[in-house]
Protein backbone atom coordinates (compact mmCIF):
# COMPACT_ATOMS: atom_id res chain seq x y z
CA UNK A 1 0.00 0.00 0.00
CA UNK A 2 3.19 2.34 0.14
CA UNK A 3 2.30 2.96 -3.58
CA UNK A 4 0.61 6.52 -3.99
CA UNK A 5 -1.93 4.52 -6.39
CA UNK A 6 -2.74 3.42 -10.04
CA UNK A 7 -4.35 5.98 -12.11
CA UNK A 8 -6.51 5.50 -15.29
CA UNK A 9 -5.73 8.93 -17.54
CA UNK A 10 -8.65 9.05 -19.90
CA UNK A 11 -7.93 12.16 -22.99
CA UNK A 12 -8.08 11.29 -26.71
CA UNK A 13 -5.03 13.79 -27.10
CA UNK A 14 -2.44 11.78 -26.88
CA UNK A 15 0.45 14.19 -26.05
CA UNK A 16 -1.03 15.63 -22.70
CA UNK A 17 -1.57 11.52 -22.18
CA UNK A 18 1.62 11.12 -22.38
CA UNK A 19 2.67 14.44 -20.86
CA UNK A 20 0.89 13.35 -17.67
CA UNK A 21 1.98 10.00 -17.45
CA UNK A 22 5.69 11.08 -17.35
CA UNK A 23 4.78 13.75 -14.73
CA UNK A 24 2.78 11.31 -12.62
CA UNK A 25 5.23 8.16 -13.18
CA UNK A 26 8.06 10.03 -11.92
CA UNK A 27 6.36 10.93 -8.27
CA UNK A 28 5.40 6.97 -8.02
CA UNK A 29 1.86 6.55 -9.27
CA UNK A 30 1.37 3.54 -11.72
CA UNK A 31 -0.46 5.09 -14.99
CA UNK A 32 -2.69 3.25 -17.47
CA UNK A 33 -4.25 5.50 -20.40
CA UNK A 34 -7.39 5.22 -22.20
CA UNK A 35 -8.56 7.30 -25.43
CA UNK A 36 -12.22 7.43 -24.99
CA UNK A 37 -14.80 6.19 -22.94
CA UNK A 38 -14.62 2.18 -24.45
CA UNK A 39 -11.72 2.02 -23.40
CA UNK A 40 -11.60 3.43 -20.33
CA UNK A 41 -14.99 1.38 -19.22
CA UNK A 42 -12.92 -1.96 -20.52
CA UNK A 43 -9.88 -0.79 -18.00
CA UNK A 44 -11.83 -0.05 -14.62
CA UNK A 45 -13.67 -3.82 -15.63
CA UNK A 46 -10.25 -4.97 -15.42
CA UNK A 47 -9.07 -2.89 -12.48
CA UNK A 48 -10.72 -0.47 -10.65
CA UNK A 49 -8.33 2.55 -10.78
CA UNK A 50 -7.24 4.32 -7.54
CA UNK A 51 -8.20 8.04 -9.27
CA UNK A 52 -9.76 8.76 -12.65
CA UNK A 53 -8.44 11.97 -14.73
CA UNK A 54 -11.11 12.28 -17.08
CA UNK A 55 -11.02 14.93 -20.30
CA UNK A 56 -14.35 16.37 -20.33
CA UNK A 57 -13.94 16.55 -24.67
CA UNK A 58 -13.68 13.03 -25.66
CA UNK A 59 -14.83 11.91 -29.07
CA UNK A 60 -18.34 9.75 -29.03
CA UNK A 61 -19.47 10.02 -24.97
CA UNK A 62 -18.38 13.07 -23.33
CA UNK A 63 -16.41 12.90 -19.89
CA UNK A 64 -18.93 14.92 -17.86
CA UNK A 65 -21.45 12.20 -19.30
CA UNK A 66 -19.02 9.26 -18.07
CA UNK A 67 -18.42 10.89 -14.83
CA UNK A 68 -22.70 11.11 -14.25
CA UNK A 69 -22.37 7.28 -15.16
CA UNK A 70 -19.69 6.01 -13.04
CA UNK A 71 -21.33 8.08 -10.16
CA UNK A 72 -24.42 5.68 -10.79
CA UNK A 73 -22.52 2.37 -10.89
CA UNK A 74 -22.35 1.44 -7.57
CA UNK A 75 -18.47 -0.09 -8.13
CA UNK A 76 -17.53 3.44 -9.19
CA UNK A 77 -19.92 5.43 -6.90
CA UNK A 78 -17.30 6.74 -4.67
CA UNK A 79 -14.37 6.14 -7.26
CA UNK A 80 -11.78 9.66 -7.12
CA UNK A 81 -12.38 11.93 -10.22
CA UNK A 82 -10.76 14.54 -11.79
CA UNK A 83 -12.22 16.77 -15.35
CA UNK A 84 -9.42 17.47 -17.27
CA UNK A 85 -10.84 20.39 -19.24
CA UNK A 86 -10.08 23.48 -21.76
CA UNK A 87 -13.52 25.53 -20.54
CA UNK A 88 -12.79 27.90 -18.00
CA UNK A 89 -16.09 29.55 -17.26
CA UNK A 90 -18.08 29.74 -14.03
CA UNK A 91 -21.20 27.86 -15.14
CA UNK A 92 -18.94 24.94 -17.12
CA UNK A 93 -16.86 24.31 -13.94
CA UNK A 94 -20.33 24.04 -11.99
CA UNK A 95 -21.83 21.53 -14.68
CA UNK A 96 -18.55 19.56 -14.35
CA UNK A 97 -19.01 19.32 -10.01
CA UNK A 98 -22.59 18.47 -10.25
CA UNK A 99 -21.37 15.58 -12.81
CA UNK A 100 -20.00 14.17 -9.64
CA UNK A 101 -16.42 14.73 -10.13
CA UNK A 102 -14.08 15.70 -7.40
CA UNK A 103 -12.24 17.99 -8.70
CA UNK A 104 -11.59 20.21 -12.04
CA UNK A 105 -8.21 21.15 -13.92
CA UNK A 106 -8.15 23.85 -16.42
CA UNK A 107 -6.11 23.30 -19.28
CA UNK A 108 -3.28 24.44 -19.98
CA UNK A 109 -1.90 22.94 -16.26
CA UNK A 110 1.16 21.88 -15.09
CA UNK A 111 2.28 18.86 -13.91
CA UNK A 112 3.31 20.45 -10.36
CA UNK A 113 -0.62 21.54 -10.46
CA UNK A 114 -2.03 18.44 -11.36
CA UNK A 115 0.17 16.30 -8.79
CA UNK A 116 -0.86 18.32 -5.94
CA UNK A 117 -4.60 18.26 -7.16
CA UNK A 118 -4.37 14.92 -7.44
CA UNK A 119 -2.74 14.23 -3.89
CA UNK A 120 -5.59 16.32 -2.03
CA UNK A 121 -8.28 14.50 -3.34
CA UNK A 122 -6.33 10.72 -2.93
CA UNK A 123 -5.90 12.00 1.21
CA UNK A 124 -9.73 13.12 1.36
CA UNK A 125 -11.37 10.57 -0.52
CA UNK A 126 -8.92 7.75 0.15
CA UNK A 127 -6.60 8.10 3.17
CA UNK A 128 -5.56 4.11 3.15
CA UNK A 129 -3.80 4.90 -0.14
CA UNK A 130 -1.37 7.74 1.00
CA UNK A 131 1.80 7.31 2.61
CA UNK A 132 0.78 8.96 6.08
CA UNK A 133 1.26 6.81 9.50
CA UNK A 134 -1.84 6.06 11.28
CA UNK A 135 -2.08 5.89 15.15
CA UNK A 136 -4.87 4.24 17.65
CA UNK A 137 -4.30 3.14 20.89
CA UNK A 138 -0.75 3.91 20.98
CA UNK A 139 -0.30 1.44 18.15
CA UNK A 140 1.17 2.96 15.30
CA UNK A 141 1.27 1.83 11.24
CA UNK A 142 3.64 3.14 8.75
CA UNK A 143 2.74 2.12 5.31
CA UNK A 144 6.04 3.85 4.06
CA UNK A 145 7.96 0.87 6.17
CA UNK A 146 5.32 -1.40 6.21
CA UNK A 147 6.07 -1.45 10.06
CA UNK A 148 3.60 -1.92 13.06
CA UNK A 149 4.45 -1.35 16.24
CA UNK A 150 2.87 -0.81 19.89
CA UNK A 151 5.45 1.35 21.82
CA UNK A 152 8.98 0.12 20.66
CA UNK A 153 7.97 -3.40 20.26
CA UNK A 154 7.50 -4.51 16.69
CA UNK A 155 4.40 -6.78 15.54
CA UNK A 156 4.37 -9.79 12.86
CA UNK A 157 1.69 -8.81 10.30
CA UNK A 158 1.46 -10.90 6.82
CA UNK A 159 0.88 -8.56 4.29
CA UNK A 160 -3.14 -8.76 4.00
CA UNK A 161 -3.55 -8.40 7.85
CA UNK A 162 -1.40 -5.29 7.52
CA UNK A 163 -3.90 -3.78 4.62
CA UNK A 164 -6.86 -4.75 6.67
CA UNK A 165 -5.17 -2.66 9.42
CA UNK A 166 -4.34 -0.13 7.40
CA UNK A 167 -7.86 -0.07 6.09
CA UNK A 168 -9.38 -0.08 9.69
CA UNK A 169 -7.16 2.89 11.10
CA UNK A 170 -7.88 5.08 8.34
CA UNK A 171 -11.48 4.09 8.42
CA UNK A 172 -12.28 3.85 12.58
CA UNK A 173 -15.18 3.79 14.32
CA UNK A 174 -17.28 2.97 11.60
CA UNK A 175 -19.03 -0.49 10.48
CA UNK A 176 -17.71 -2.29 7.97
CA UNK A 177 -19.54 -5.11 6.51
CA UNK A 178 -17.91 -8.11 5.40
CA UNK A 179 -18.58 -7.20 1.40
CA UNK A 180 -17.27 -3.62 1.92
CA UNK A 181 -14.02 -4.89 3.83
CA UNK A 182 -13.26 -7.16 0.42
CA UNK A 183 -13.50 -4.80 -1.89
CA UNK A 184 -11.71 -2.03 0.13
CA UNK A 185 -8.76 -4.28 0.89
CA UNK A 186 -8.82 -7.72 -1.55
CA UNK A 187 -10.26 -5.23 -4.64
CA UNK A 188 -13.43 -5.87 -6.01
CA UNK A 189 -12.11 -7.25 -9.26
CA UNK A 190 -11.57 -10.62 -6.82
CA UNK A 191 -13.31 -13.52 -6.33
CA UNK A 192 -13.59 -14.54 -2.32
CA UNK A 193 -15.67 -15.98 -0.06
CA UNK A 194 -16.86 -13.51 2.85
CA UNK A 195 -15.96 -15.85 5.17
CA UNK A 196 -11.89 -15.49 4.06
CA UNK A 197 -12.68 -12.06 5.97
CA UNK A 198 -13.29 -13.62 8.98
CA UNK A 199 -10.14 -15.54 8.94
CA UNK A 200 -7.92 -12.83 8.55
CA UNK A 201 -9.48 -10.91 11.30
CA UNK A 202 -8.95 -13.78 13.07
CA UNK A 203 -5.21 -13.44 12.45
CA UNK A 204 -5.04 -9.91 12.58
CA UNK A 205 -6.12 -10.33 15.92
CA UNK A 206 -3.88 -13.17 16.78
CA UNK A 207 -0.95 -10.79 15.43
CA UNK A 208 -2.31 -7.92 17.81
CA UNK A 209 -3.03 -10.09 21.09
CA UNK A 210 0.41 -9.69 22.78
CA UNK A 211 -0.03 -5.88 23.30
CA UNK A 212 -3.80 -6.45 24.12
CA UNK A 213 -4.58 -4.20 20.85
CA UNK A 214 -6.40 -6.82 20.01
CA UNK A 215 -9.68 -5.38 21.52
CA UNK A 216 -9.54 -2.57 19.19
CA UNK A 217 -11.02 -4.78 16.15
CA UNK A 218 -14.96 -5.11 17.13
CA UNK A 219 -17.10 -7.88 15.68
CA UNK A 220 -20.45 -5.72 15.35
CA UNK A 221 -23.68 -8.84 15.15
CA UNK A 222 -25.10 -9.18 11.71
CA UNK A 223 -23.05 -6.34 10.51
CA UNK A 224 -19.58 -6.68 10.32
CA UNK A 225 -16.69 -5.24 11.92
CA UNK A 226 -15.15 -1.89 13.13
CA UNK A 227 -12.43 -0.21 14.84
CA UNK A 228 -12.61 1.61 17.60
CA UNK A 229 -10.19 3.67 19.62
CA UNK A 230 -12.62 4.04 22.45
CA UNK A 231 -12.54 1.71 25.44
Amino acid sequence: MGMPGNILIVEDERAIREMVDAALSRAGFQCRQAADVPAAEAMVRQDLPDLMLLDWMLPGMSGVDYARRLRREPATRHLPIILLTARAQEDDKIQGLESGADDYVTKPFSPRELLARIRAVLRRRAPETTDAAVEARGLRLDPATHEVRAGERLLALGPLEFRLLHFFMTHPERVHSREHILNSVWGNNVYVEERTVDVHIRRLRRALEPTGHDSLVQTVRGAGYRLTARG
